[in-house]
């Protein structure tokens, strides 16, 4: 069997691409696996926020685009990138098992930093629960890939940097992480440590290829952590975190909506055995304590 990859142009979409295919090849060596490198919006555009921009979605339209045209079969995604809803005639088919979910904070450890020192983060998510917990600090937007965004901090743009831990374990770069932030503090995003692979719902005979790498604790997590972001009606911008973990056979998943600005953060626990309910059950106790207001107003801003 044939298997086109389609995958973005970084260096760790390309590593995250190439993984998939390994262990592909380990379940069946008689595979026959290429590489579908593509350039997204997201990639192209680097100097306007995310948010502005129309949100993560951008970095796998033109993947996805692909395998409905026929010219990829499967797409490798960062679970953390990939919308609540998916276009028609696509799923994720397979998730693999996760690695470090937590923030990573690079340039100096947290209780380093001075007043108004200068952060660098893309994300809503960050910079709520970090102006929640150390409103004295200074959080300015950073776009770029990884290495790019590691230039901007030793070219002293920024006396600290937040990137996701498990891109820098990927790309063999643990030793630049200062501290690994407590989710209990810097709770994560929603799918963040997983590798996700999307393909065409009609396609049989790549899903059954694909769910022989599938992990299905991760599955079983991330599908939480989706479903109370789908019921909250976020996006991959909303200052939403969610992270689930099954223990002894029950899921808990803990959920955060935060603004932007950290005057406000609502943290939750939902318990249960089922992703879906748990995920609901999250996203409802989130509304009861005033998240619907909060994301209503950042929608209308």
């Amino acid at each position: 069997m044939d298997i086109r990859i389609a995958t973005r142009r970084s260096r760790l979409a390309l590593w995250q691409a190439e993984y998939v295919s390994a262990k592909l090849s380990e379940q069946n060596p008689a595979l026959n696996i290429s590489l579908l490198p593509l350039s997204t919006k997201g990639d192209q555009i680097v100097d306007v926020s995310l948010a502005k921009l129309g949100g993560k979605g951008l970095f796998i339209k033109e993947l996805e685009q692909a395998m409905l045209e026929g010219r990829a079969d499967i797409a490798v995604h960062s679970m953390k990138d990939v919308p609540a809803e998916l276009p028609a005639g696509l799923r994720i088919g397979s998730i693999l098992a996760r690695h470090d979910p937590r923030d990573a904070l690079i340039g100096a450890r947290l209780d380093e930093l001075s007043e108004a020192a200068v952060i660098g983060t893309s994300s809503l998510r960050r910079t709520a629960q970090l102006a929640h917990h150390r409103p004295d600090l200074k959080l300015i937007g950073l776009r770029g890939n990884v290495d790019t965004r590691l230039a901007k901090l030793h070219h002293g743009q920024y006396d600290a940097i937040v990137l996701a831990a498990a891109g820098l374990e990927r790309l063999g770069l643990t030793d630049q992480i200062d501290e690994l932030l407590d989710p209990a503090f810097c709770l994560p995003a929603i799918g963040q440590g997983a590798i996700g692979v999307e393909c065409r719902v009609d396609d049989t005979a790549m899903l059954e290829e694909i769910q022989r790498i599938e992990h299905a604790e991760t599955r079983i997590a991330v599908d939480a952590e989706r479903e109370m972001n789908r019921s909250l009606g976020g996006s991959c911008v909303s200052p939403i975190a969610g992270h689930a973990v099954v223990d002894n056979g029950e899921l808990n998943l803990r959920g955060v909506v935060a603004r932007p600005d950290g005057t406000d953060l609502i943290a939750v626990l939902a318990i249960g055995t089922d992703p879906v309910e748990v995920g609901t059950e999250a996203a409802n106790l989130l509304v009861q304590h005033g998240a619907r207001q909060i994301l209503d107003e950042i929608a209308n801003v």
